[in-house]
């Protein structure tokens, strides 16, 4: 029988401890390259990144991290904010010896992204946040993820309503009429745990703050935040605030791309992040 490729392979994967418990964490790539870490978004795992992996793994020493409550990593069962991320990427970081880092994430991991750097400038290289913000939730989106994250807190696997909330969530009009992998690809979500999934929803999307002050002191990091010209969930204007609060960081719009961009389209998305690396001081 002909087995189905591994799209990972050549990754190793270990469960670090954390001050949120054992993240689940894939290396591959370029064993001597520049460190990339890259962090997902809500409801997703590492594995989400398989085409940048492809991508990177050349050149670079990739890092695919399960976020907390995903994947293989330990389930969630409190409320967390982008320090406590923050403080995870520090410890995951010394426990593979990596110094400084570039940093990829996607909606959470983009926030993460953009507040790491600020946090922790002396461990971090560069910055890349995808569809993300740096804005307080709206009224309707925390209706939405209150009324979500209560109904994923009663059950005790993943119920079908959650793969259509995300397909509405990361699925565009263009995904929609003619990229029928992406949209089901969304479906993975129902490999989840639906309570930790609730206690992200309330961390990260309801309860998150507005950060725009603290990315106003960023200095000496370069970042790049990517926005998707169909993402309903974080529209362009609110992205493209948030690299307005980033001094000197660049800024870039994908068209006909929604909001989990770095799956939907990654040649565009790759394409960008390399040109931004190709401008880095070769010391980053």
């Amino acid at each position: 029988m002909p087995t189905t490729p591994n799209p990972l392979e050549g990754t190793t994967e270990s469960l670090i401890p954390t001050s949120l418990g054992l993240i689940n964490v894939r290396v591959g790539g370029r064993a001597d390259g520049r460190p990339m870490v890259f962090w997902p978004s809500l409801m997703m795992d590492g594995t989400m990144w398989e085409y940048q992996y492809e991508h990177f793994a050349p050149t670079h020493r990739v890092v695919l991290i399960d976020s907390p409550g995903h994947g293989k990593s330990d389930a969630l069962r409190k409320i967390i904010d982008l320090e406590d991320c923050s403080t995870v990427l520090v410890e995951i970081l010394d426990a593979l010896g990596i110094g400084k880092c570039v940093l990829v994430g996607n909606s959470w991991g983009g926030m993460l992204a953009g507040v790491f750097p600020a946090y922790h400038p002396e461990r971090t290289a560069a910055a890349v946040g995808i569809n993300c913000t740096a804005s307080l939730p709206t009224t309707f989106e925390s209706i939405w993820a209150t009324a979500l994250a209560a109904f994923l807190s009663l059950n005790s696997t993943m119920p079908a309503l959650a793969a259509n909330a995300a397909r509405r969530a990361f699925a565009g009009p263009s995904a929609e009429a003619s990229n029928p992998e992406f949209v089901e690809f969304t479906k993975v979500v129902l490999r989840d745990d639906p309570k930790s999934v609730a206690w992200a929803l309330r961390s990260i999307l309801i309860g998150r703050k507005d950060e725009h002050r603290r990315l106003g002191t960023i200095e000496g990091v370069p970042v790049l935040i990517i926005a998707g010209e169909e993402d309903s969930q974080f529209p362009v204007h609110v992205v493209r605030k948030m690299a307005d609060a980033i001094p000197d960081s660049a800024f870039r719009v994908l068209r006909h791309t929604a909001h989990l961009a770095a799956r939907e389209n990654p040649a565009a998305v790759n394409a960008e992040i390399d040109a931004f690396l190709a401008a880095l001081p070769t010391a980053a």
